[in-house]
Formats: structure tokens, C-alpha cells, sequence
């Protein structure tokens, strides 16, 4: 079994300068099966991020969004629901050694996802899938979910919690 990740795009740390170099990554149709397969998907039917990479700080910031569409099952009815997903990010590149990680820290909107590249090069593509796996809806729901299972006769937490016996004296005198 190979290590290599599923969306594999090296760019070299010399090739990378200051000044900010725009990049397309779109994945394969091999790539977005590995891809769908590793994050639970029914499937993977696009992925594109428009990407720019520059050198700042004695670090790579790849700065971008990220475009999905994917099909993935509903967490109650387990029918497939079609989902776009449009992700901006912000990504820092830092050697292992410099890269350092306080006890306690707090994260705001404005930090970006740091990773580490391996004094070489960094892997844009790995970048781009961990960004679409925490895009993801881990829990998503089709808007007809409730009526579907009522229908199958499934009840609701609310027709079977410990508060049912008590909706049934609502307005009642």
C-alpha cells in the first residue's frame, strides 16, 4: 500500500518567491474517487482550488478557495443529497523545527491552518483534500428528512422523549 495522498501536488520551495504565483489544482477522476472514499462520500464530482502560493516570513502561504460538488448521504434517510461547497482558506507552510505548538492557545478568524513541509517542497494537494474534509458537513440532513421517516414510520425524538406522554395534555382542560 503506498503513502502517497490521494491529491498529490508537490511545488518546489525553490520555486516559490515573494511575489505571489497563482495555481490551479484539479483533481483527477482516480484522485476524486480516492478522495470520496477517504472522507465518506457517495461521491466526489468536482474539485478545483484557485490557489496563490508565496514565500513570507521564511514560510509558504498558500491563500485560496476551494470549489466542491459532492454527493453524500443523509445522515437520517441515508438518500444521496447533492452539496456544493465553496471554502476560502489561508495556509502556512513552516519547516518541522520552526513549527511550534503552545500548550494553550486560542484560534481567531483571522489565523490561518498551518502544516508542515519537509524542507523541500510542500504538498499543495494534501492541503487542498484536508481543507475539503473539514468543508464536509459531518451531519448533513435532507430538508424533507422528518416527512421521509414519518412516512416510513419512524417517530420523531419529540413522539418518543420523556417529555411525549406530557405533549398529549397540551390544551387540555
Amino acid at each position: 500500500m503506498s503513502n502517497t495522498p490521494e491529491l498529490y501536488r508537490r511545488f518546489a520551495l525553490a520555486d516559490i518567491g515573494s511575489e505571489p504565483k497563482p495555481v490551479l489544482l484539479e483533481a483527477k477522476d482516480g484522485e476524486r474517487t480516492a478522495l470520496a472514499r477517504r472522507f465518506g462520500l457517495v461521491s466526489l464530482d468536482s474539485l478545483v482550488a484557485h490557489v496563490e502560493l508565496a514565500a513570507v516570513n521564511n514560510s509558504i502561504e498558500a491563500r485560496g478557495t476551494l470549489s466542491a460538488r459532492i454527493t453524500q448521504s443523509c445522515v437520517a434517510t441515508a438518500l444521496p443529497l447533492s452539496v456544493t461547497l465553496e471554502e476560502a482558506f489561508r495556509i502556512r507552510f513552516e519547516a518541522p523545527e520552526t513549527h511550534v505548538v503552545e500548550e494553550d492557545f486560542e484560534l481567531s478568524a483571522d489565523d490561518c491552518d498551518v502544516m508542515e513541509h519537509d524542507g523541500q517542497a510542500i504538498d499543495l494537494g494534501e492541503a487542498v483534500a484536508q481543507t475539503l474534509g473539514l468543508a464536509i458537513d459531518p451531519f448533513v440532513r435532507a430538508p424533507d428528512a422528518d416527512a421521509v421517516l414519518k412516512a416510513a414510520g419512524i417517530k420523531s425524538e419529540q413522539d418518543v422523549g420523556p417529555f411525549s406522554k406530557l405533549k398529549g395534555l397540551l390544551g387540555k382542560d
